[in-house]
C-alpha cells in the first residue's frame, strides 16, 4: 500500500504515548523504507479532562489533524491510514465515513458494542468505508467477539482484513503482534 504516513490515535482512557501505538511507530519506522507516524491525542485529554469527546469534537479534530500531517509531508490526506485503538479508532472510521479522504483504517480493537451489550452496536457508518480497512481484535474482546466482527463488518464496501490474536480488548502483552499485524497489512497490500 502506497501510503506518506500513518496517524494515530489512543482510546479513551489512554493517551498518543499507549505502549501499543508506540509499537506500532517502531514497527512501521523499521519498514523499507521507513513510513511517517504520528501519534495524537484528542482535545478533551490535551485539556487535562477524562470524559471523551463526543464524535463531531473528536472528528473534527482528527481533519484538522491528518491535514497539517499531510501538509507536512508534502502530501494529501488520501495518502494517510488513519486509525487507533479501540474508541480512538472509532472515531477515525467515523471521520473517514463522513468524508476525510484516506488510504485506509487500521482499526486496533474496535469497540463493536460496549460490553455485555451487543444491542447497541457501533457500526451505522460501516457501509460508508470504501478504503481498505484493517481490524486486529483478541478473541476475548468483551466489545466484539470475532464472529460479532466478522457479521458487522461485512457490511463495508471497502477491502476488509481482521487480524484475531489472543487476549482481551486491551490485548496486554501483544504488542509486538499487533505491530506486526499492522506492518504486515501494510508491505502485503502493495
Amino acid at each position: 500500500m502506497d501510503v506518506a504516513g500513518v496517524l494515530l490515535t489512543p482510546g479513551a482512557g489512554a493517551s498518543r504515548d499507549h505502549h501499543t501505538l508506540v509499537a506500532v511507530e517502531e514497527a512501521l519506522a523499521a519498514l523499507e523504507p521507513a513510513v511517517a507516524v504520528r501519534r495524537v491525542d484528542f482535545p478533551y485529554r490535551i485539556a487535562g479532562k477524562r470524559m471523551p469527546d463526543r464524535p463531531p469534537v473528536a472528528v473534527a479534530h482528527l481533519v484538522q489533524e491528518a491535514a497539517a500531517f499531510a501538509e507536512e509531508l508534502g502530501t494529501t490526506t488520501d495518502r494517510l491510514l488513519l486509525g487507533g485503538r479501540s474508541y480512538g479508532g472509532r472515531m477515525c472510521s467515523m471521520a473517514v465515513a463522513e468524508g476525510l479522504p484516506a488510504a485506509g483504517l487500521v482499526l486496533l480493537s474496535y469497540p463493536l458494542h460496549p460490553p455485555g451489550k451487543p444491542g447497541n452496536l457501533r457500526v451505522d457508518h460501516f457501509g460508508e468505508l470504501t478504503v481498505p480497512v484493517l481490524f486486529v481484535s483478541g478473541d476475548k474482546d468483551p466489545f466484539g467477539t470475532p464472529e460479532e466482527l466478522a457479521e458487522h463488518t461485512a457490511t463495508i464496501p471497502g477491502e476488509v482484513t481482521r487480524i484475531t490474536l489472543p487476549g482481551a480488548h486491551d490485548l496486554r502483552g501483544k504488542d509486538r503482534e499487533t505491530a506486526q499485524a499492522v506492518a504486515g497489512w501494510l508491505t502485503d497490500a502493495e
